[in-house]
């Protein structure tokens, strides 16, 4: 894939976005057929979802960290995108229903980074990342698609849509990293004040540090690393579908605390 198909794809993204539609998918001019190509496509359409909002990077997500979910869409492995400023929240947060199609709720751990993960640390694991991290929060991620069927769009085209990054919100966070159950911590997902789903965060490969370790080993392996101050979030612990306007969604973390989204 060339630079200038790979310009194409993100023009095409960026333009589905601007327009509020979606597509069946990616031209065949200009489509990404393998992880490493949809990466391409991907870091072009950030940088021109940058360009347009403004602000920057703030971190990383991973998806795609639940087994079952890798094999409906036909991974091996996780996938990432960027947190983009512009669409990161702090938590009680107001998101306009019309802004997305899909509206999908993801209960999930995040994590600040409190020392830089280099590439001459690669490859790391639970282990070695858990130093580096300086507070968690429970996050919640609204998940997007720019294509009329994300479950069958198949996972470059995934990738290349930033992973499927909606809107991003955080709660508040905590230094006692340590007193957490990370292999077993629960969540409970309520929708206007009636429980809708629990989840626990040992869907997210097993422990969410586990996936803070393939986050890493995945950016050195792209030539890049994570950052002192970045912000990560490790996947869906639960899901809740198709909120709708007027939604009061709470994730309840527990001793992790409360992450509150109303769609207006």
């Amino acid at each position: 894939m060339d630079a200038v198909q790979c310009n194409r794809a993100a023009d095409l993204l960026m333009q589905a976005r601007l327009d509020h539609r979606r597509m069946a998918a990616l031209p065949d001019d200009c489509r990404p057929i393998d992880e490493a190509e949809a990466y391409q496509v991907q870091d072009r359409y950030v940088d021109r979802m940058l360009a347009q909002h403004g602000d920057g990077i703030i971190g990383y997500k991973a998806g795609c960290t639940n087994v079952t979910a890798q094999q409906q869409l036909g991974l091996s492995s996780p996938f990432a995108g960027a947190l983009l400023e512009a669409f990161a929240l702090a938590s009680p947060a107001g998101i306009p229903s019309e802004a997305g199609f899909m509206r999908m709720i993801e209960a999930e751990i995040g994590f600040r980074l409190g020392r830089d993960l280099p590439t001459a640390g690669a490859p790391y694991d639970a282990a070695s990342v858990r130093p580096a991290l300086a507070a968690a929060f429970g996050a919640i991620e609204v998940v997007d698609s720019r294509y009329d069927d994300w479950t069958t769009a198949g996972a470059a085209h995934l990738i290349a849509d930033n992973a499927c990054t909606g809107f991003w919100v955080h709660g508040q966070e905590t230094t006692d990293i340590d007193s957490l159950d990370l292999a077993n911590h629960p969540v409970l997902v309520r929708r206007n004040g009636v429980e809708a789903e629990k989840g626990s965060s040992a869907n997210v490969l097993d422990n969410p540090l586990n996936v803070v370790a393939w986050l890493a080993n995945h950016l050195c392996a792209r030539g890049t690393s994570l950052k002192s101050g970045q912000l990560i979030t490790t996947g869906t612990m639960i899901a809740v579908n198709d909120a709708e306007k007027g939604d009061v969604v709470e994730a309840d973390f527990g001793t992790l605390g409360l992450v509150k989204v109303t769609f207006i």
